[in-house]
């Protein structure tokens, strides 16, 4: 089958891999009809993690099943499914009180929790950027689709990361109806979030970044736009609330934060967040940080490729602000969202700008890290369809 294999810092190639097989009774094969590139596919892509040649990226997948293993009883050949990138088995201590996101089975290593798709230190398993996906434990990772899967699969594949992304950011920051929530980026998580706090009812969202392209998109959901290039956001928010701030934010930049001269820092959003949100607002991190950072030493420092980041612990203490971290439970949100996107209350596919075959991939990962304008999100489609 065809894959998107990372080969180094910026090289990904589309050539022919095995084919995945079923290696445990509970395993289902899915082939893949839409794959997300995700914004932490580029930390891989750019170098900035530890994620091995030769291995296929994507975990943000969605397809029609071909193949159940014996122990399989819900899921059924030929059904549409979406599939969390959390890879759970469901019975473990972590997955039984719903965090499937540290799921204890399937991370071989001692002492780490979670798995992933072609995802790196989450285990050994390949990505979805590919013709075919094995997927273990089919019967509890599978998200069934309804019969509008084939027409509305650009909105059911943001199930598989980003639209749960962005809510959990929102649930971490408690997100009520009537808040003024601030959003640090505009990526597709922090769009994905600003969505989520407007579904929710908040009364205003405010979405922070250095790109008008991706603002443009923000400023259409219904949420205000704050160009970072022009404005600061802490300024911004604190002017409209008569200085007492918001009353909750996300944060969804994560450790490449960086200013509109391209300088990085990994503290940037984080102490916007906390200075621009009121005394005991909440707080919700979905940007990804990491305990190591390979290339933070030259970009940044020698602490940031470390993980320790120089946030205003002393302000978000002194504020009394709850904090939220840590990737999404996406079990916990797909299905209620599934069901708003087939109800029609909610359309997740408005920021995607393409919709490419699995062979321009090379093409796509270099456009959507270059943040070329315009490239907001990218669905690739194995086979052509879409």
């Amino acid at each position: 089958m065809k894959a998107a294999v990372y080969e180094g810092p910026r090289k990904v190639t589309v050539k022919d891999v095995p084919d995945p097989k079923i290696e445990h009774p509970s395993d289902i094969i899915v082939k893949i009809t839409s794959t997300n590139i995700c914004g932490s596919d580029l930390h891989m892509y750019e170098g900035r993690t530890s994620f091995e040649t030769g291995r296929t990226l994507g975990h943000e997948n969605l397809g029609t099943v071909v193949e159940v293993g014996s122990a399989v009883s819900r899921v059924k050949v030929g059904d549409y499914v979406v599939l969390p990138f959390n890879i759970a088995c469901g019975f473990c201590a972590q997955c039984e009180r719903g965090y499937t996101n540290y799921c204890l089975t399937m991370q071989p290593k001692s002492g780490m929790a979670g798995a992933a798709y072609g995802f790196a230190e989450m285990g050994p398993y390949e990505g979805g950027q590919a013709e075919l996906l094995r997927v273990p434990y089919g019967d509890f990772n599978a998200l069934r689709l309804g019969e509008d899967a084939t027409e509305r699969q650009v909105d059911y594949v943001m199930l598989a990361d980003i639209f749960p992304t962005g809510y959990h950011a929102t649930e971490m920051a408690n997100v009520k109806p009537g808040d003024q929530t601030l959003v640090y980026g505009a990526g597709p998580v922090g769009l994905m979030a600003a969505y989520s706090a407007l579904l929710k009812g908040a009364g205003r969202v405010w979405v922070a970044d250095h790109h008008s392209d991706r603002l443009r998109v923000a400023g259409e959901i219904g949420a205000v736009p704050i160009d970072m290039t022009e404005e600061d956001p802490v300024e911004v928010v604190k002017d409209a609330t008569r200085g007492i701030g918001a009353d909750n934010g996300c944060e969804c930049v994560g450790y490449q934060a960086h200013d509109q001269q391209g300088h990085e820092d990994a503290s940037l959003a984080m102490n916007g967040l906390i200075d621009a949100v009121r005394f005991t607002g909440d707080l919700g991190v979905v940007g990804i940080f990491l305990p190591e950072d390979p290339g933070g030493k030259d970009a940044q420092g020698e602490l940031e490729a470390q993980g320790k980041v120089p946030i205003d612990f002393g302000l978000l203490w002194f504020k009394g602000q709850p904090l939220g971290t840590g990737q999404a439970p996406v079990k916990r949100y797909n299905r209620a969202l599934r069901d708003l996107i087939a109800h029609g209350k909610a359309a997740p596919s408005f920021l995607v700008s393409h919709e490419l075959n699995l062979d321009e991939a090379p093409s796509a990962y270099e456009h959507f890290d270059a943040r070329d304008d315009g490239w907001t999100k990218v669905v690739l489609h194995p086979g052509g369809a879409g």
